[in-house]
């Protein structure tokens, strides 16, 4: 039964709700907090399993330590042993992981929303390529002396850039957009492999992390620079939520609204570069994580909506997972994270392709 709250005394017309919502007000009524149940159980859902896979990522690897290990030396307590290879090795990997998962997974919701198509990630349309072979060509000395972090950045620019000029009128919408960032993506690629197989074994060695994704070569800053951009950027997308889910209204309707779509999609896009730079910055090109992140949150959220924070959890969950398996499957070998995600994801990119209306509206 839908309830109702009359307002007269602010001059307001009634608001009514759904049973699936709460309502939370001040007690001017000068604000009001609408909030979705089902966003809440979803989202708490997904941090319990997200600290579940933390404590697994923690406890299992060469050394397994058992969960009570893991929380005493996480208090200090622990052996010296323990206490090393979870601060100095396994911890500050969980960290990086989850923050780069997170990142990819928020960025592809973004891209996705902003072109109403669910292949409209990140890696799909090139950023990934691109910011990669800025990377590797700071690595390995090709004329530029910036660090790879902020290489990686600049190239998830200049692809982003690229991709919305050859779209033109479009804009992010349609196939054209993603079709210019396939082209961009392939050139880039190839731009990499002529890098690598033109430098020494040495230099090629020590950029080959970054054309697969890894998180063995994370360096301090990078990670920095990841958690604040994190920060900024999931807090600007949540004031921005509101006009995104106005966008995925015909033209007319979002004008009708007062919504200003030119600015909301260019924020949008400029977040979206930001965290996929920041991410790759950190893992390397694992893209496929922001494809997968947000179909798994918009799966299990409220229909219609665009699940920011699922989308998060939903990354972090995944790559965390991703390289939980890198370095449990073939131990003591091990997979780059970058290669399990694509195992994973490939699949599920041609089901997309194959079964599913690429809409993200169906």
């Amino acid at each position: 039964m839908n309830s109702s709250l009359d307002s007269t005394d602010t001059g307001q017309t009634p608001l009514h709700l759904t049973p699936g919502h709460w309502l939370w007000r001040s007690t001017t009524r000068h604000w009001s907090l609408l909030i979705n149940k089902r966003s809440i159980v979803v989202n708490a859902t997904l941090t319990l399993i997200l600290l579940a896979c933390a404590l697994s990522s923690l406890a299992l690897g060469t050394l397994s330590i058992t969960i009570p290990d893991v929380i005493l030396a996480l208090q200090g307590k622990g052996t010296t042993m323990h206490t090393f290879v979870l601060e100095e090795l396994r911890g500050p990997r969980l960290l990086a992981g989850a923050l780069a998962g997170a990142s990819f997974a928020l960025a592809g919701c973004l891209m996705q929303t902003l072109a109403r198509n669910r292949l409209a990630t990140p890696g799909i349309i090139g950023i990934d390529n691109a910011a990669t072979a800025f990377a590797v060509a700071s690595v390995v000395g090709v004329g530029i002396s910036a660090a790879p972090h902020t290489m990686a950045l600049v190239g998830a620019a200049v692809a982003t850039a690229l991709a919305f000029g050859l779209a033109g009128a479009t804009g992010t919408r349609g196939y054209r957009f993603i079709i210019a960032g396939l082209a961009i993506g392939a050139v880039s690629g190839a731009i990499t492999q002529v890098m690598l197989s033109s430098v020494a074994l040495d230099d090629a060695n020590a950029a080959y992390p970054w054309t697969v994704g890894s998180l063995n070569a994370r360096a301090p800053a990078a990670v920095n620079a990841l958690i604040i951009g994190l920060i900024v950027g999931y807090t600007l997308s949540l004031f921005l939520n509101r006009a995104l889910a106005t966008l995925q209204l015909p033209e007319p309707v979002t004008a009708s609204l007062g919504t200003r779509s030119g600015r909301v999609r260019v924020a949008g896009l400029i977040l979206s570069v930001l965290l996929t730079g920041l991410a790759v910055s950190v893992a390397g090109p694992v893209g496929l994580i922001a494809l997968l992140g947000p179909e798994l949150a918009r799966t299990i959220s409220r229909p219609g909506s665009i699940p920011l924070t699922a989308s998060a959890l939903s990354g972090a969950i995944l790559m965390v997972l991703s390289d939980l398996a890198g370095r449990l499957v073939f131990s003591p070998l091990e997979i780059p994270v970058g290669i399990i995600a694509a195992l994973a994801g490939s699949p599920y990119l041609l089901w997309i392709l194959l079964h599913k209306s690429p809409d993200i509206n169906r």
